[in-house]
C-alpha cells in the first residue's frame, strides 16, 4: 500500500467520516474547515454529529497523528497531492444545488498551489460541476500566470476528479470502510490511477472500482438516491390503496420482496423520508432536467408523494379526535412523541416527518411531549427560538414522554421503540392510541392490549379501529 498525502475541504458529515476512515488505512490526512470552533472542538476529540462509531475512530487517529484539524487553506492546500471537496451544497430556492462553496474551495485550492494537484470532488454537485470547478481554478492560475509572471516551465497542472459517497447516515463509517461500489470519475489515466492507489486498502478482495467519465460518474450518485427516494414514495403509494382496498402493506411488502428482482430494502411504508440527501437531491435533479427542458415527470411525482406522506399521521389524528374544521382542533391536548431523528442511528433532523407532525400539530394548538436516543440536542437546537417552543417538552425518557398524553406517535424506527410494554403504555397514556408512522408493531397484538392503533397502509386494522 502507498500511503499518501490527503487533505480534506469541508469537515462536515461526510468530509469528517471520509477523512477518518482514510486515515485509519494509513493515509495522511489533514482536515481543513473555515469554522474556528468546531476545529478547536475537534482537536480536543469532540465530533459535532452523532454516528456509530466515528468518535472512537477520529479520537483513535488523532493521538495516532494521522489526522490533523486546521483552518489553515494553505497548509491544507501544501499537504495534499489529493484534495477533496466535501464542502455542502445547499438548495437554492429553485431546488437546485448551490455551487458557491465549492467554487469557493476550488479558488483558494488554485490561489495556493504550487504543485500539481488532484481534486476530487466528493460533495454531491450537478452533473457539469467539474467543469465549473477546473473553470474557476484555471482562471485563478490564469491571474496568478499574469501577475507573478511565471516562465513557461512553472504553470502548475491539476485534474479534477468526481468520486461521489454513498454513505448512509447510521451506518457511514462502515460504509467507508466496506464500500459496495467506488465510482470515480476522470479525463485521464494518470487520475485513474492515482484514485485506484488511494483506495487500494478498501479494494483487495475485490475490484469495487468503477471508472467512468466525470458527467456519468456526477448522475450516478443523483440517480442512485433518487432510485431509492423512488422506491419509498412507491411504498408510500401502494399503502395509501392498501388502506382503501382493505389489504396490509406489510403484507403487501414481504410478497414483493422476496422477489429477487426487487428486494427487501427501501420498500418500507413510512411518515415519509426526510434527511440531507433524499429531498435535496430529488429537488436538484428536477431542476437539472429542468435546464435542459426535460420535465422528470416521475421525480416530481416522488417528490409530491413524499411531502403529502408527511402529513399522514396527522391526518389520522384529525380524523380520530374530529373538529378538523375548528380553528385550533387540538387546543388542550398533549402528544407524545417518540422518535425526532429522520431515520434511526442519526441526530439529523433535517427534513424530518416528526418536525412536519410537530409544527403541523402546534398549529393545530397541540403540546408536544418528545423522546429520541440522540437528537433532544439536534430538537432544542431547531425549536430553542420558535414562536411555539414553550408547546415542546423533551423528556428524559420515551416512558416518561407517555405521562397522561392523548395519544402516542412514532415517527422513527428507533431499536428502543420496537419491543415496548404495551401494558405500560396503556397505563402511561391519558387515551391509549398509537399513531405509528413506521408499522413497527403487529396490530392485533397491540389491539389485544386495549390500544386503539393507527398504522400506515394498514388497511384492515385501520378499518377495524375507525368502526
Amino acid at each position: 500500500m502507498k500511503i499518501m498525502n490527503v487533505t480534506v475541504f469541508g469537515i462536515g458529515y461526510v468530509g469528517l467520516v471520509l477523512a477518518a476512515v482514510m486515515a485509519e488505512v494509513g493515509h495522511d490526512v489533514y482536515c481543513i474547515d473555515i469554522d474556528k470552533e468546531k476545529i478547536e472542538n475537534l482537536k480536543k476529540g469532540e465530533i459535532p454529529i452523532y454516528e456509530p462509531g466515528l468518535a472512537v475512530l477520529v479520537d483513535d487517529r488523532l493521538k495516532k497523528g494521522k489526522l490533523h484539524f486546521s483552518t489553515d487553506a494553505a497548509a491544507g492546500v501544501a499537504h495534499g497531492c489529493l484534495l477533496f471537496i466535501a464542502v455542502g451544497t445547499p438548495p437554492d430556492e429553485d431546488g437546485a444545488a448551490d455551487l458557491k462553496y465549492v467554487i469557493e474551495v476550488a479558488e483558494t485550492i488554485a490561489h495556493h498551489m504550487k504543485t500539481p494537484k488532484t481534486v476530487i470532488n466528493k460533495s454531491t454537485v450537478p452533473v457539469g460541476t467539474a467543469d465549473k470547478v477546473h473553470d474557476a481554478m484555471q482562471a485563478i492560475l490564469q491571474q496568478r500566470e499574469e501577475q507573478e509572471k511565471w516562465e513557461k516551465r512553472e504553470k502548475i497542472s491539476f485534474d479534477v476528479v468526481s468520486n461521489p459517497e454513498f454513505l448512509k447516515e447510521g451506518a457511514a463509517v462502515a460504509d467507508c470502510r466496506r464500500p459496495e461500489r467506488i465510482v470515480i470519475g476522470a479525463d485521464n489515466q494518470n487520475a485513474f490511477k492515482l484514485l485506484r492507489e488511494l483506495y487500494a486498502p478498501f479494494n483487495r478482495n475485490r475490484n469495487r472500482i468503477i471508472e467512468m467519465d466525470i458527467r456519468s460518474a456526477e448522475l450516478t450518485k443523483y440517480a442512485a438516491n433518487c432510485m431509492l427516494a423512488t422506491k419509498i414514495s412507491f411504498m408510500n403509494e401502494m399503502a395509501s390503496l392498501a388502506e382503501s382496498l382493505g389489504a396490509d402493506i406489510e403484507n403487501v411488502r414481504q410478497g414483493i420482496g422476496s422477489d429477487s428482482r426487487i428486494g427487501h430494502h427501501f420498500i418500507y411504508a413510512g411518515c415519509g423520508y426526510g434527511g440531507s440527501c433524499f429531498p435535496k437531491d430529488i429537488r436538484a435533479l428536477i431542476r437539472t432536467a429542468s435546464n435542459v427542458d426535460y420535465p422528470a415527470q416521475l421525480l416530481q411525482s416522488v417528490e409530491q408523494i413524499n411531502n403529502q406522506q408527511k402529513y399522514k399521521l396527522t391526518e389520522l389524528i384529525f380524523k380520530h379526535f374530529g373538529g378538523q374544521q375548528e380553528e385550533k382542533p387540538l387546543k388542550g391536548k398533549i402528544f407524545a412523541v417518540w422518535g425526532l431523528a429522520f431515520k434511526a442511528n442519526t441526530d439529523d433532523m433535517r427534513e424530518a416527518p416528526s418536525r412536519t407532525v410537530i409544527e403541523t400539530l402546534w398549529e393545530a394548538g397541540a403540546a408536544i411531549r418528545a423522546y429520541d436516543p440522540k437528537a433532544m440536542n439536534e430538537a432544542l437546537r431547531i425549536y430553542k427560538y420558535h414562536e411555539h417552543c414553550k408547546d415542546l417538552t423533551l423528556a428524559k425518557t420515551k416512558e416518561a414522554a407517555l405521562e397522561n398524553a392523548d395519544a402516542l406517535i412514532i415517527c422513527t424506527e428507533w431499536q428502543d421503540f420496537r419491543a415496548p410494554d404495551f401494558d405500560e403504555i396503556k397505563g402511561k397514556l391519558g387515551q391509549p392510541i398509537i399513531f405509528d408512522g413506521r408499522n413497527l408493531y403487529n396490530p392485533e397484538q397491540v389491539n389485544r392490549h386495549g390500544i386503539t392503533y393507527y398504522a400506515i397502509g394498514r388497511g384492515a386494522s385501520i378499518k377495524q379501529t375507525l368502526e
